[in-house]
């Protein structure tokens, strides 16, 4: 099973996981033509840099070929809630209930290390400027939009939007409004926008079967916000690590962005010291700070994972050798594994039952869970209360994704409430092997236990693609690669 394994001991932000993708292998041409596909005027530069004296790799977006984000320049992020689209009846509302917020000036200061203040800028240029003179940032509608238009895979718009959506969703509860209305700058910026989309390229092109990660490291100190000063991490990224395992450590500066805890939840990962792999390929993705005696790197290690013995008493001696033994100490003696793959898993149901919705409403409520990170979505026809026939909706999903799933179905059916509970599965390790049919090269998933093969399969999606380009029935391309598989699986032995 192919595993990813992100060590966090400095943080994440976008820029530092673009790097250590670049770092540990990824063909930079992918990035370059995902950034492209956005239309946006946007390009990257890429060039190894020394921190701390690791050498690493340091991604900068920029728009018309000028860094994207100025380091000179702190442009707050600002949420509104409620439409500005041109050609849209604005909600007539009076001006007090039009909310102005500052987001943390530390928001990408991981990125930028350049502290001005949203006062500091107008200290510098020598005036001030209105609230009308601000350009209202990108909605979720439109980066959806921008994203679906161009010209990738469909599963990379679909982790990009997913994680969008998380940063919008955190967003809008931290500033108590409906996320279909929020505009802000950050998320909507040329930089933010390239970081998630190359991220997702970069995800779905390095295809691990799981990824793993360190405990992350916050950072520490405080954030000054348009109410008040808050302890990092700022409101936003705190709401976004909920229930992950983080803690602070060595430096006191932002560690983590918006950015980085937004991509961390799409990963959704498996937490804890590095699991029992044979590695293959290390990258490094730096930050622009570079402080002395403290990497400010990301490091990124992928290759096979291995089967070793664990037990609480040696996962508990791994984590006391960590600076933030401390707080997860008690965590080794959780049945639920940190750092092994396992056969067995445990998984998130949300179910409802609906005897009103439009099969057309149906459909897309199945088609967006499985954007926003669902594992499986699945239908039943049922009999209800006074013989009515319903709709059973069952969902499985991760802790990261459960959330966001549960208020899909809260918003977009008519259901007045949702079941939810963890059950435990039994699951193959899964590994790609790919096979040369006349029609192209086709992947093979296989699912396999201690060595044996249960079960291979090729992969729908490239065959259906073989079979558009060479005019076939797509059954035919799928015939051809089980033959393809099977005849090197008889050689092999």
């Amino acid at each position: 099973m192919r595993i990813a394994y992100l060590d966090c001991f400095a943080g994440i932000s976008g820029d530092m996981f673009l790097g250590a993708l670049i770092d540990a292998g990824l063909d930079p041409q992918i990035l370059h033509d995902a950034t492209a596909a956005l239309n946006l005027n946007a390009s990257l530069k890429i060039e190894k840099v020394d921190r701390s004296g690791i050498s690493s790799t340091k991604v900068h977006v920029l728009e018309n070929g000028e860094l994207a984000e100025d380091p000179h320049t702190y442009h707050p992020t600002h949420t509104h809630p409620q439409d500005h689209f041109p050609n849209k009846i604005q909600d007539q509302r009076p001006a007090e209930d039009h909310t102005h917020q500052h987001h943390p000036k530390t928001q990408h200061l991981h990125k930028t290390g350049h502290p001005h203040t949203h006062d500091d800028h107008h200290h510098e240029h020598g005036h001030e400027h209105s609230h009308s003179e601000h350009t209202h940032g990108r909605s979720l509608t439109d980066i959806r939009t921008l994203i679906n238009t161009a010209n990738l895979p469909s599963a990379v718009k679909a982790t990009a939007i997913q994680t969008f959506e998380l940063l919008g969703t955190s967003e809008a509860k931290i500033h108590n409004v409906d996320v279909e209305k929020i505009h802000f700058h950050e998320v909507g910026a040329i930089d933010a926008i390239v970081d998630i989309v190359c991220a997702a390229a970069g995800i779905h092109a390095l295809h691990i079967d799981k990824w793993f990660a360190s405990p992350l490291n916050v950072g520490g100190g405080t954030v000054d916000c348009a109410h008040g000063r808050f302890p990092i991490p700022a409101p936003a990224t705190a709401d976004l690590l909920r229930g992950l395992p983080t803690y602070s450590a060595h430096i006191e500066k932002e560690l983590v962005t918006p950015t980085g805890a937004a991509i961390i939840r799409t990963l959704a990962p498996t937490f804890g010291p590095q699991p029992p792999m044979r590695v293959q390929q290390i990258g490094y993705g730096a930050g622009t700070r570079n402080p002395k005696d403290f990497p400010n790197v990301l490091r990124l290690s992928i290759g096979e994972a291995i089967e070793a013995p664990t037990t609480t008493h040696s996962l508990t001696t791994k984590l006391s050798s960590r600076p933030e033994a401390a707080h997860f100490a008690a965590a080794a003696e959780e049945p639920a594994s940190l750092s092994t793959p396992s056969s067995t898993d445990t998984v998130t149901v949300l179910e409802t039952a609906i005897d009103d919705l439009s099969p057309q409403i149906l459909a897309h409520v199945t088609e967006s869970a499985l954007q926003q990170g669902a594992l499986d979505v699945m239908s039943t026809a049922v009999q209800m209360k006074k013989g009515r026939l319903g709709t059973l909706i069952t969902i499985l999903t991760d802790d990261a994704h459960a959330p966001a799933l549960e208020r899909l179905l809260l918003r977009e059916t008519s259901t007045l409430g949702v079941r939810i509970h963890q059950e435990r599965r039994s699951c193959l390790d899964r590994t790609h092997t790919t096979v040369t049919t006349p029609y192209g090269e086709i992947r093979i998933k296989i699912g396999t236990r201690a060595g044996e093969v249960f079960n291979a399969a090729p992969e729908f999606e490239d065959c259906r693609t073989a079979a558009a380009k060479h005019n076939v029935p797509v059954k035919q391309v799928i015939q051809a690669a089980t033959a393809a598989y099977q005849n090197e699986r008889s050689t092999q032995q």
